[in-house]
């Protein structure tokens, strides 16, 4: 039983052929596209505002070079929210629980920002390895502490957004479990249990949003020291 909870982790296949490439895909079926027209129904305008609202807020503290990763980081966001939160759906498959998708989305961003560092001020960010003022007793301790924590961002990136949705999935299927084991039995314990697993789903909503502006939020502080 207790092996059985991780099983929703796992990567769908059917007929050998893995499902992962459909639910990553599929999302973007499902948001409206904008019409040539000069006015859109209400669904695309309210989109259309969250994206623009959110981008700006994102954008503010970057300088106009920063401001290129505006489509990029806006579409990941979308993008996470929206498998994050159909990963919550009953039997249904979430793909930001794997780590290796994670680290694949964490590692080649992260990358880019400290090459886009070294290319256009190197000085500035080697600088970063070494705080100002450092003794020069401590100077060689302090670079390899910088330069391990610069690496361990990426590893940061995918391990909590893959920890985060992953103990939400098994605190939601625990209780669910709870309820159906408990409502023959004590029908009042489980109605009780019920409601702390609709008040734990609702948390659940919130953190697939949090975390997914947590992701881009943390990626545009890295872009922010490197522009």
């Amino acid at each position: 039983m207790a092996m059985s909870f991780f099983d929703q982790f796992a990567s769908p296949s059917y007929l050998g052929i893995p499902l992962i490439a459909i639910a990553i895909a599929l999302p973007w079926v499902m948001y409206p596209t904008p019409s040539p027209r000069w006015l859109n129904n209400r669904l695309v305008t309210i989109q259309g505002w969250l994206i623009s609202r959110f981008t700006s807020q994102l954008m503010l503290p970057l300088n106009v070079g920063g401001h290129k990763w505006a489509l990029l980081l806006a579409s990941l966001m979308v993008f996470l929210i929206t498998i994050n939160m159909l990963g919550l759906l009953p039997y249904t498959f979430t793909p930001t629980t794997q780590l290796s998708l994670n680290m694949g989305f964490a590692v080649p961003l992260w990358l880019a920002t400290v090459i886009i560092g070294m290319r256009n001020q190197p000085t500035v960010a080697l600088g970063h390895l070494l705080p100002e003022g450092t003794p020069i007793p401590l100077i060689p301790v302090l670079i390899i502490i910088e330069t391990i924590s610069l690496f361990i961002r990426p590893l940061a990136l995918g391990v909590r957004l893959t920890a985060n949705l992953t103990a939400g999935h098994l605190l939601i299927q625990l209780i669910a479990t709870a309820v159906f084991v408990l409502l023959p039995m004590m029908p009042t314990v489980a109605i009780l249990t019920a409601t702390v697993l609709f008040l734990l789903t609702l948390l659940e909503i919130a953190v697939a949003m949090i975390q997914a502006y947590v992701f881009v939020l943390l990626l545009s502080l890295y872009l922010q020291e490197n522009v």
